[in-house]
């Protein structure tokens, strides 16, 4: 049963499997299929993966998210992604860092905390964000652009089965008791 005290990787349940699917996409891939981009103006595929670990930990620091801090004082450098979008060891240690950050948030925090609030501007304008819509943008975020790196592969004949046909989720839910 699920209460106000749960933690979030309750309702979360299964990102992680999507953070598998995302490595283990990238992981194998050469500088050359990294570098791909189906247009001079659209992000390659190393671009979007830089841009998945980036985006995470922006919000979550925005929210002074549970390791959030120290994710951000390894960041230094990652502003330059130039230097790095063609290295797929580089870009997994990436994701992964920030994924220890979003699980560490998750582990945390229960579902009571989603409520709490912290102010944001944006083009001159200030917001009152609450952790349950930044959590959301970057989850729903990790699946938009996940779908991107689908495309961008299967473009270029590569196959990622986990993150295409199993919708990025590989976690399998439990198996049903007989009657």
């Amino acid at each position: 049963m699920i209460t106000d005290t749960s933690p979030l990787m309750s309702v979360y349940e299964g990102w992680d499997g999507h953070q598998r699917s995302l490595i283990r996409a990238i992981a194998p891939l050469s500088p050359q299929q990294l570098a791909y981009r189906p247009a001079p103006h659209l992000r390659s595929v190393g671009e979007i993966a830089s841009h998945l670990s980036l985006g995470r930990v922006g919000w979550f620091q925005r929210m002074q998210a549970p390791g959030s801090k120290e994710v951000v004082r390894q960041v230094n450098g990652w502003e330059e992604e130039h230097r790095i979008v063609e290295n797929a060891a580089e870009l997994v240690r990436r994701l992964e860092v920030t994924w220890q950050m979003i699980e560490t948030t998750l582990d945390s925090w229960a579902i009571s905390d989603l409520a709490q609030t912290y102010q944001h501007t944006y083009w001159g304008k200030t917001y009152t964000i609450s952790r349950q819509w930044t959590i959301w943008r970057i989850m729903s975020h990790d699946l938009h652009h996940g779908g991107e790196l689908v495309i961008l592969l299967g473009i270029q004949g590569i196959n990622a089965p986990e993150l295409g046909d199993l919708g990025g989720h590989i976690t399998e839910p439990p198996l049903a008791e007989p009657p």
